[in-house]
Parts: structure tokens; sequence; C-alpha cells
């Protein structure tokens, strides 16, 4: 490598400014890491962690309104493999799906051309990871399939509707919100469009309720909140209440089943949908900042929320627990009355002005852990959430909000107070679960309280709104190609010149040096450059000139300022129409628009010459290329002569000189020479009014006359002048280009009739003779050697924005400033191109597996799961036997290298046990079915080998109970354990009992209640039935029978015959009912199971039935979710794992043909000892194992990942046979040799 490399690649690129006003909600974060958002019709895809852009996508012909990410929850491998898919949709109704990666579209749709109002990809992915389903407005919910672009169905609805929402927990359950209410549709598939109109419900805003102007008072405030209750009727609500217009959104909470929030601008209400009933109210004091939005979280129940000054705050729900109940105080016997989300971290907010203001948010999907805030000017801002540990004494004991303790477990599993961890990984990681209420903490079991707060760790900032004068840099040469810098000048509409690096895209320096709009700049060095600003004309139409020098190295070192290259000239004169630099950057031309020109000595800031009054007006002005260096020479070999005789020099010195020289044919700068006056002369030509050519010739303040030509008939009035090498070129106010070859003296004349050529350029490089021009609706690129166009862009046709400003970039590429706020890089072609992402030059390394070719990213991932390599724990990628190109090698280090500390701490730490490596692997592939899997295995592995030492009649009572101290999170629903799922449906039975107001919802509650065993309470709430209520004598004598049944015989039997009857004739929930009463739950679940209520019977099962009847229903539920009609194998997979089947886990892995994931439970549960190995099952059970590593192993070989292969292949013993003499053979081949 050379000891001193300089990067002066450009590459097309666009750097972005401020948004539109449809690009609000066009943003998404993916799994994949990555944050796209819309940008007038371009799409900017960044990296959260290093907050760089990776991607513009340019093809959208209309501002983009929705961007969304492809989800990442189906299992990887070579087939399918970790690609960045992103979906994007215009105001033209057109969805683009992206390959982020490749910088190309996939796949185009179209059905109607009005804006989008919603589209997302569908979670299930279990038989097809590509289905899409948008809202075409006003009414359509259509389903794509976005590889090929097919239509699979198209449905109407009665409303407009406004947005969806997927239930979390059941891919069937889908949600609009309409214009008009809500609709809740239960049989969403992919294979066909849903039945009928689905159930409407209609919402009365809680600003309508009476109740509402109550909130004032602190203390009636809660009174209040529990009135407003009915939200959700059946019928349409008379005229007065107000329907859904300022519902702001709607989502269903990830975090537990059943649960929606709908989101107004002051307050949150939390709904049950099993009682369609409001259960917590979060709500803005009359001072408060209102809501913009929210974005519920799975891990935790927790809520981010956007506030209209741009603070994102993060609320956690309280826990009731009986933590703060001293031993001798009365525990609270008044159940929870309400959900309450405390305020438990903000950031700050942001300077909301017209222009400037908050769009949207979007929370990391992986690790729920930071935000970002997209503003309209084109900011990006990244708070990471941290947590800090605090002692207990410091804490206010007043603020009446429940600590927040750090979880036992990190990873999945609990882990010792020295252990190595990470807390800030994720969310659930740095809060502990929520308590349930009346759930002691295990006692003896060390709670650590964490606070929490955002940190801003990343930012990117746009360009400014338009006007742009934008200028290059002068172009690379031999003689400086070693501290050459492409740097492009953007002077803006506020004053400020931003100096960005086009390498990289980075802003380089942003200078506020004027108090206008910066009309132009130019370079008189590769590191200063001279910009001119005039302020708005007086009645008398003068302004004030400003005209300032920046040295940028100067700037840097002194923070100094520009200097004000006129003096205290400037003001209350004629307007600067133009300035030019000569070409040895010696003399600057100062035309100005009704006062003679005035010349400049750009190396001592002096002025040599002001015209007089006489001098013609000026239209266009350019210096000439050719300049008389031979004079220049022999005047400083002169110099140098006299200085050497006047003093005697040290060969030190001399060498001094000696660069002094060189610089000054460089730079024509040195300070002998400007004592002496030397100069070289240089020419300039100009044109009038009436297109007369000038050529004047400069040599140190004298000005000489030379040559006139007489105006071109053919040519308007000149407004630009181009000059390199001996073509001259003119264009004019009627788009007439004039090209003339000094040498050959003929002029050629071409109409481009695109009225007035506002500049003409250059390209830079030695006998580069391309052209650009730029005109009022676009530009061209001519070939002036042989007179032809070579590109040609226009407004309104191939593009939709208008272009304000042109130059080279190098002398291929060329720069447009755009109306869109934009400046773009393109190739000559002038075609608006997407890179690839690999062939991006980037200031920082960034960690994305899926930029890989796919079987390198899963290489790597290999590499970094079955640490350690050989006994030895690394992470370079050269210590494995890994025989892949060397490119792909160092791209595999790079990535690697890109990982933080903290991360490789843990990756390289021997008590990294193999299941947390797999958890923290799949957060840092952002793949949401490994995370998942390894979350429920990771959980359940460890706590049946807790149990199992527990065994001893001793100890037999504690283990349930030390079971119940860090359970699965609720999250996972029908996946926790039983006892913690009946507390979490006690207690939410509790709440909607509290919250009761109709006869509807009390009858509900007594179904839940009678459900769940608890007759006494549910008998309660029978006799509550009024007397002149249609139910009243049934409910009567419901209650009787509740509190009658007996387990006699002959009671027992006719109830079952009477509930077998009712399930005969469609009365499914009251049959079940009565089973329940005579505890012959079993049977009530497989009717359930026989009528298709699978979620229903495992509900059940898991409330009411012992462990091995339970057992039973769920795995009648497996087979049915594994069987070809159903397809959710991976659901399967779930609820096998929280059952303890391992052996069927590993056995429907492997037959699914995810043989990595097999392998490596397959190893957890050898460590763990959890695969039960019998007498009768031990073959079979070594049979699998072996076919299952041998299968892994050759899907590593087909890697290139060979030491993997070996590893693995030897661990399949017999089956492995083959596989090893083949990995080995190569070998010994080579030993021969």
């Amino acid at each position: 490598m050379l000891p001193y490399t300089v990067n002066f690649k450009v590459s097309a690129r666009t750097l972005t400014g401020a948004l539109n006003a449809h690009n609000k909600a066009a943003v998404d974060w993916g799994w994949q890491g990555l944050i796209a958002y819309g940008c007038h019709s371009l799409v900017v895809v960044i990296d959260s962690n290093t907050a760089q852009t990776l991607q513009v996508l340019e093809k959208h012909k209309a501002d983009v309104v929705k961007v969304k990410w492809a989800r990442e929850n189906y299992h990887h491998n070579i087939g399918s493999p970790y690609c960045l898919r992103l979906a994007s949709a215009d105001i033209n109704g057109k969805i683009i799906i992206w390959d982020v990666a490749a910088g190309v579209a996939q796949c185009e749709i179209q059905e109607h051309a009005k804006p989008i109002q919603d589209v997302q990809w569908l979670w299930n992915q279990d038989a097809s990871r590509d289905l899409l389903l948008a809202i075409h407005p006003p009414n359509y919910i259509v389903l794509w399939n976005a590889d090929t672009g097919t239509k699979l169905w198209k449905k109407s609805y009665a409303d407009n509707i406004l947005s969806f929402s997927f239930d979390p927990f059941d891919p069937s359950h889908l949600t609009l919100l309409t214009s008009e209410g809500i609709v809740f549709i239960s049989d969403f598939s992919p294979s066909k469009p849903p039945s009928g109109p689905g159930k409407k419900v209609y919402i009365s805003s809680p600003h309508s309720s009476p109740a509402h102007n109550k909130l004032a008072a602190a203390t009636g405030a809660k009174k209040a909140l529990n009135k407003v209750k009915i939200l959700i009727t059946q019928e349409k609500p008379s005229a007065e209440f107000i329907t859904l217009n300022d519902c702001l959104q709607l989502a269903y909470l990830p975090s537990k089943r059943n649960h929606m929030l709908l989101l107004y601008p002051r307050e949150i209400l939390i709904l049950d949908l099993e009682v369609n009933q409001t259960v917590g109210v979060i709500a803005i004091e009359r001072t408060g900042v209102p809501f913009l939005q929210v974005i519920p979280c799975f891990q935790r129940d927790g809520l981010f929320c956007l506030h209209e000054n741009g603070c994102i705050t993060l609320r956690v729900r309280r826990s009731y627990n009986s933590i703060f109940t001293t031993s001798n105080e009365e525990p609270d016997l008044d159940p929870v009355q309400e959900l309450t989300y405390d305020l438990r971290s903000q950031c700050d907010a942001i300077r909301v002005t017209k222009t400037v203001r908050p769009f949207s948010m979007v929370c990391c999907p992986v690790n729920e852990n930071s935000a970002a805030l997209i503003v309209s000017d084109g900011r990006v801002m990244i708070w990471e959430l941290k947590s800090a540990l605090c002692n207990r004494s410091s804490r206010n004991s007043s603020s009446g909000v429940s600590p927040l303790y750090s979880p036992v477990s990190f990873c999945g599993i609990p882990v010792g107070v020295l252990q190595n961890k990470l807390p800030d990984l994720s969310l659930d990681n740095m809060i502990g679960q929520s308590a349930i209420a009346g759930e002691e903490h295990p006692k003896g079991s060390i709670l650590q309280e964490v606070h929490l707060k955002f940190l801003l760790t990343g930012l990117i900032s746009g360009l400014p709104s338009p006007q742009f004068a934008i200028r290059m840099c002068p172009p690379l040469t031999t003689k400086n190609i070693k501290m050459y810098q492409p740097l492009l000048a953007v002077g803006t509409g506020n004053g400020s010149v931003l100096v960005y690096h086009l390498t990289s895209g980075l802003l380089h320096k942003e200078l506020s040096i004027h108090s206008c709009e910066v009309k132009g700049i130019e370079w008189t060095s590769l590191t200063s450059f001279l910009s001119f600003a005039t302020s708005t004309p007086n009645n008398m139409g003068l302004v004030r000139n400003e005209l300032q020098l920046v040295d940028l190295p100067t700037v840097f070192a002194n923070k100094g300022r520009s200097i004000a290259f006129r003096g205290e000239r400037g003001n209350d004169e004629s307007p600067i129409e133009m300035i030019k630099v000569s070409h040895l950057k010696q003399y600057l031309a100062i035309v100005f628009k009704d006062k003679p020109l005035e010349l400049w000595d750009v190396r001592t800031c002096t002025l040599l010459r002001e015209m007089s009054k006489n001098f013609p007006a000026i239209t266009a002005l350019e210096w000439s290329p050719s300049h008389n260096l031979k004079s220049l020479r022999k005047k400083q070999l002169a110099t140098r002569e006299a200085m050497a005789r006047q003093t005697v020099v040290s060969d030190t010195e001399l060498s001094i000189v000696e660069s002094s020289v060189i610089s000054l044919l460089q730079e024509a700068e040195s300070k002998s020479e400007l004592s002496q006056n030397i100069s070289a002369r240089e020419h300039f030509v100009f044109t009038d009014n009436d297109g007369q050519v000038y050529h004047l010739t400069v040599e140190g303040n004298s000005v000489k006359d030379s040559a006139r030509i007489p105006p071109d008939g053919s040519m308007g009035s000149i407004t630009c002048i181009a000059w390199k090498g001996d073509t001259l070129v003119l264009g004019d106010m009627d788009g007439n280009l004039n090209f003339w070859d000094l040498k050959g003296r003929v002029s050629r004349g071409i109409p481009t009739h695109r009225s007035w050529v506002r500049k003409i350029r250059f390209a830079p490089g030695k006998g580069n003779q391309k052209l650009i021009a730029m005109y009022n609706d676009g530009a061209e690129v001519w070939d002036t050697k042989e007179v032809q166009m070579v590109s040609s862009l226009r407004s309104g046709r191939n593009v939709t924005f208008r272009i304000l400003d042109v130059d080279w970039g190098t002398s291929d590429k060329v720069i447009l400033a755009s109306d869109d706020g934009c400046i773009r890089v393109l190739d000559m072609s002038m075609k608006s191109t997407c890179f690839r992402m690999d062939e991006q030059e980037l200031t920082e390394p960034v960690w994305c597996p899926y930029l890989l070719v796919p079987r390198a990213s899963l290489a790597l991932k290999a590499f970094l799961l079955h640490q350690p390599w050989s006994g030895q724990y690394s992470l370079d990628i050269s210590h494995v036997d890994y025989p892949e190109n060397e490119e792909i090698k160092n791209l595999l280090q790079e990535q690697l290298h890109s990982l933080s500390n903290d991360i490789k701490k843990l990756l390289l730490d021997p008590e990294f046990t193999l299941l947390q490596r797999c958890l923290l692997v799949s957060r840092l592939y952002g793949d949401e079915s490994e995370l998942h899997f390894w979350t429920v295995a990771a959980h359940y592995l460890h706590s049946l080998s807790q149990e199992k030492p527990a065994s001893t009649t001793a100890t037999k009572e504690s283990a349930p109970r030390d079971k119940l101290s860090n359970p699965l999170d609720i999250c996972y629903d029908i996946l926790c354990e039983n006892a913690y799922f009946q507390k979490f449906q006690l207690e939410r039975v509790n709440l909607q009992e509290v919250k009761r107001s109709t006869y509807d919802h009390t009858r509900k509650c007594t179904d839940q209640l009678l459900l769940l065993g608890q007759t006494d309470r549910a008998v309660q709430l029978l006799l509550e039935t009024s007397a002149d209520n249609q139910h009243y004598y049934c409910d009567s004598l419901k209650a009787c029978l509740v509190t009658t049944v007996t387990s006699s015989g002959p009671s027992q039997s006719t109830i079952k015959l009477v509930a077998t009857n009712m399930i005969a004739n469609g009365k499914l929930a009251e049959g079940v009912q009565l089973l329940c009463l005579i505890d012959k739950a079993a049977d009530a679940c497989r009717y359930l199971q026989t009528y298709g209520e699978w979620n229903r019977a495992a509900w059940l099962a898991k409330v009411r039935l012992n462990s091995d009847e339970c057992t039973d229903v769920l795995k009648r539920w497996v087979d049915h979710l594994c069987s070809p009609q159903v397809n959710q194998k991976s659901k399967a997979l779930l609820v096998l794992l929280s059952l303890g089947c391992f052996y069927s886990v590993a056995e429907t892995l492997h037959s699914m043909r995810h043989f990595d994931r097999a392998a490596l439970f397959v190893e957890a549960c050898l460590e763990y000892g959890a695969l039960e190995v019998t007498e009768d099952t031990d073959i079979l059970c070594e049979k699998l194992i072996a076919a299952i590593y041998a299968d892994y192993a050759r899907s590593l070989k087909n890697l290139n990942f060979k030491q993997g292969a070996l590893l693995f292949a030897s661990k399949a013993g017999a089956a492995g046979k083959d596989l090893l003499k083949e990995l080995e053979s190569p070998k010994e081949e080579l030993t021969k040799e």
C-alpha cells in the first residue's frame, strides 16, 4: 500500500434535502437494521448505527407516501437468503418492490392512479414471503404477490379506508380504520378475499362525551375517565357525537392478545377487544403537548409516543404487585381499576417552526430500544434508550411511580452478577417484566432498580431548501493528485455555503458567510473559493453586494471567518451579475448589472482596474484557457537570480526556493512575485448587448483591447460563453448554441429550440471536449468535437424536478441541483441510476450481513454460532478453514470489525452459552423467526433443566414456585407457562369486570368467569341482572344452577346430555360453559376443536386442564397447524417447545429441512440433557441426531465453510462417513503431489 493515498473517486449519488408533506408517513425501520424514508419521489436508505446514507432509490415519478421493509419471519437458507427487500408506494398509486442492495426495482404494481393509503407485508410467512396488502383508495384492499406483481384478490368495502392493522397473534384477523368507524375482519386469508362486509363498529370520540369536560379538576379526573366508557357501539352514533375524524391511528398491542389502541391528539385509549371496552386511558394534561403518533412495543407492555414538538416519550405499564405494601399493612383489596402507563423517559424536543416540524417516528423492531425521528427539513435523529442502575435510597418515593427492575436473565438465560452482559442490547434485557397483580416477588432474589434515558446517537441532516448555486473545486491533475479532495461548494438561499466531500457524500464544512442568497461561487485554488451574494434591491434598484474569499484550511485552523474580498465596498451599488476567475487563478473579473467591469488581483485582494463609464455593458464573459506561462517562467528565473545575487543561500534554503518555484508554477502565487508584481499575461472575451465579441488582454494592471468580432446575425442576445482549447461556444436567449473552431476559423450555429441558454460549461480533463448546457426546462450534454448532443433531460417529460444549477463533478460525471431540494451526481447520460451498495465508499464500516452474497452471510452466521473453533474463541475468519476467494473473506472480516466492542466481548466470552449466542446472532441478523424460536427454546430448555435436580420429594413443592419467578413474557401468549397464563387471564377479567357498563359486557364477563372456574364471582354478576331485563329469568336460573352443581352422578350426566345437545344445535359457547361447570373441560376442548375453534380450545386448556390433559389438547392443535391447508409450522414448533416435546421439535425441524436450526437445537438439548433417551427411543434418537448433523454438514459444505462441515460430519458418526472422506480427500491429493 502506498504511504499516502487519496481517495478521489466520485460515484453517482444523490444528496437529499427537505421532505415534502406527502412524505409524512413514508418511513420504516426494518428487521434488517436499516431505516428507509421517502424524500419527494426518492427513497433514502440509512444505517441506524452509523447514521450514514447507504442508498437513494429513484424510479417513482411522484411523491412517495409509504415505505415498508419486507419481514424476516421465515427460515433463511441459500434458497431463501437474507436480502434487502423494500416496498414503496406513491401518490399516483404505483408500488415498487426494490432489491435495495443492487438498487434495482424487482417489480412494479399499479391498480388505480390514486395515492396508496397504506401497505403492509403479511407477517405470517410460512406459506409465502412475498405477499403484500395495499389499500387502493377510496375503498379497495388488494392482496399482491410482490415477487411477480400478480394480483391475488381484491375486495371493496362500504366506507373509505384510511389504514389497517394486522393482529400480531392471529394472521386471520385484520382491522380497518375507515372514515366512519372500525371494521373487524376475522377470516383474512391469502387464498381468497374475506367474505362479507366484516363486523363494523362505531366509535364515539372521547371528546364528545360529556364526562370529558370534567377532566380539568385533578380530583375528578379518575372518575371522569371511568365514565368515558362506551366507546365502541354497534349502532351509528347520533349526529352530535363526532365520529372517528380525529382518531389519528389504530394499532393492535403486540405485547398482549386482543388489545388495541386508538390514538387521539390528547389521549391514547387501550381497548380490550373481547368486551369492546376501554380498559386504559393515557390523557395529556391541558398544558401538555398533543400526540402525533404511537408505537406499541412487543417485548414489554410499553408505548413509544411522538408529540407535536418532536419529543419522543416512552411509557411503560405500571405493575400492580404487592411490593409496595409492607407486611403489617393490609394489602390493597381493590382490584386493578385501570391499565396505567407511566412516563419512564423522554428525549429533547426540537424547535418547531412553520417549515420545520416532526413528521413521524419509527422504532427498532428487533431490540425496541431506539427510535428515529424524521423531521420535515430532512433531518433524521436517532435516539437510543440507555439504562442505568440506581440505588434504592436515591429513589424519589413520593413520585408514586412503581420502580422498574432490571431482568434476572440476559439473552434468555438467568445470569450471575459477575457474568458478562449487555443490558442495553434490547428492551427486554433492560427492564424486567411487569409483575401481575397479587404476585409476590421471589424472596432473596436481588432486584436492581433501573432508570431509562434517551441519548441522541445519530443525526443525519439534509440540504437546506433551494435555491442552490453549485461549483465543483478545480479538477484533478497529475500535479495535485497527492492532496486532491473532490469538494463541491453549494451556495444556499439563506447565505450559507455548504462544502460536500463527494467521495463519501458527507458534509465537509458548513459556513455561514453571507446574510442573503448566494448567487455564485468560483474556486481560486483546491481549498479556497470566492462566493457572492446580493440583497434584495431597494426602490432605486441598488443592493448590498457581498463578495467573500474563504480559505478552508484557515477556516478549520482558526475557526476563522472569511475575508471580505472588496473591503468596504459593496453598499448601495448595482448588483453583481457574475464573477469569473482567470485560468491561472491570478485575476478576477466582476460584472455588474449597471456598472462597469472591475478587475482584481486574486492573490493580493487588490483592485487592478475599474473600467471607465463608457465601457460596454457585458452580457457574458469568459477567460481564455491559453495563457503565456513561458514569459512568467522567464520572469520568475530572473527574480530568483536577483535573489541569489543578493544573498548567499545554504542548500536547505535552496531546496525551499526550489519548492516555492514549483508552487509558483502550480498556483502562480509567491511572495517574491507579488513584491515585484510578476504576473502572466491572460486574456478574456466578453459580449455586449449587441452581440459584439471583445477580446482583452490583462497583464499586471494593464488592460489592452486586442480585437473585436462583429455580431453573428443568426444569434440573439448572448447569455453565456465557454472556452476550452480551440473551441469557443456561445449560447443566447433563444436557445441557439454557436460553436467556434478557433484553429479552423469556422463557426457553426445549432438551434436547440430550448429557449434561454442559462449556462454552458466544459468538462475537465485534457482533450475532453464535452460540454453541459443548462436551459430553463432542463439540460443537455454536447460533444463539441463532433458537434452533436450526447444526452438530454427535460423537466416534465422524463423528470419531475426543475434544474436550478449544473456543473461537472469529474470528466464524466455531471452535477445537477434541482428544485426538489436534491443535488444529483449522475453520469453523462443524466439517467438517474441507483448504485450498488457494495460499490459505495463509506467512511465508517456498517454491520449489515444482508449486503453480503447469500453463501457468505450464512457462512458468517455459522462462524459466529459455532465458536470456539479448534478450541479458540476468535473473530478472525482467517483462523478457520474457509476456502473462499480473498475478496469475500475481506468483506466478512470487515463485517466482523464493524461490530461494537460490547458485542465482540460477548461473542468471545467462553461463559456465553450456545443458546445465548443463538439469540444474540438472531438479533444481529434481524431474523424474526429465529428470534422467536430461540427465545422460547432458551426459556423452556433452561426451566426444564432447573426442574430436573428438584425431583427429590423435599424440593418438589418449591419447583413450580421457582418456575414462576421468571416466566416467559406474556407477549408469547399461548406459549407461556399455564400458571402464569391463568393469573394473567384472571387479572384481565377483573379489569373487564371493573369496566363493564352495559348488560352485554356483564354477560361476557360472566361467561369468562365461568370458564375460568370463578363460580362465586360469576353468580354475583348473574344476580345483578335487573328485573325488567328480558334475560332476568334465565340469569336467575343460571345462578341457581351454578351454585347447586354437585358432583352427583345423575345431575352430571343430565348436564352433559344437555350440553352435547346444545352444541349439536349450534349453541357451542353455552354447551362448553355447561361442560366446564361439571369439570369436563377436556371434553369442552375437544368439541371446540371439532368445530374449528382451535385458539379458544387452546386458551381453555391452558386455564382449566391439568398439564397432561392440556398437552393432549395442544398436541392435537399442533397436528392441525402442521396440516397443509393451515401451514403454520413455525407456530407449531413454538407450541411443541412450550410443551417440552424437544424430540418432536428436532424431528419437525429436520423434516422442514431447517438443518442449521435443527443442529443447533440438538446441540443445546444435549448440553442441557433435555433429549430424553430411554431404552426404546435410544436408537431412534441417535439416528435422528446423526441425520441432522450429516445434513447440516452437507449444507455447510455447500457454503464452502469447510471447517464447519468437517466438525459436524465427524459428529454424525456413520451417517457422515462418506462426507468426511469427501472433505478430507482433497487434502490427501495435495500431500501426494
